[in-house]
């Protein structure tokens, strides 16, 4: 079996498009799991996985040891939903700041007040780390409890909390200085 699977990856290399959709039905479910695994989302899974063979189709010929075709594959998968997380997490950070656009200050009365107050916290959440600033816009905005940040994030619960906290600190001390 090894020595088929390492036939089929050099003739695949060589441009047999035969050879490769072999490489792609073998791996397309492994492939599919990871990408799942690491975006918990089968759509953009799915969408990853198609563009994880369109890659290897054109990247093949300059792999070096087709025994390392897997542990490769496994390497180009990860990349991409690396990348889709951080558009993702783009969007989604995106989004949450034209939340701020339509919140209602409480203590401000008139809408000059609002709208000075707007643009005071937005000013000062330019100024802490995108991190921080994901996250407490994710609570203290859109509504998210910890645990479904954390989901969300892919980060550990405790990563959360504490980036909350960093982030309200901070913001305190932004919004005091300015």
């Amino acid at each position: 079996m090894v020595n088929d699977l390492h036939q089929i990856i050099i003739e695949a290399k060589k441009g047999d498009q035969n050879a490769f959709r072999q490489l792609v039905t073998a791996y397309k479910g492994t492939v599919f799991r990871h990408a799942f695994s690491l975006l918990n989302d089968r759509m953009e899974a799915e969408d990853v996985t198609q563009e994880a063979f369109v890659k290897a189709y054109y990247s093949l010929p300059k792999l070096e040891n087709e025994f390392a075709f897997v542990s490769w594959l496994t390497r180009v998968v990860t990349n991409l939903c690396y990348d889709k997380n951080k558009k993702l997490n783009k969007k989604k950070l995106a989004e949450s700041e034209e939340l701020i656009e339509n919140v209602r200050m409480p203590n401000a009365s008139s809408p000059i007040e609002q709208s000075i107050a707007k643009m005071t916290i937005k000013e000062a959440m330019e100024k802490i780390p995108l991190e921080q600033k994901n996250v407490l816009i994710l609570r203290e905005i859109q509504g998210y409890s910890y645990s479904e940040i954390s989901e969300l994030l892919q980060i550990p619960l405790g990563t959360v909390k504490s980036r909350i906290n960093t982030a309200r600190e901070n913001l305190r001390k932004e919004l005091e200085k300015g």
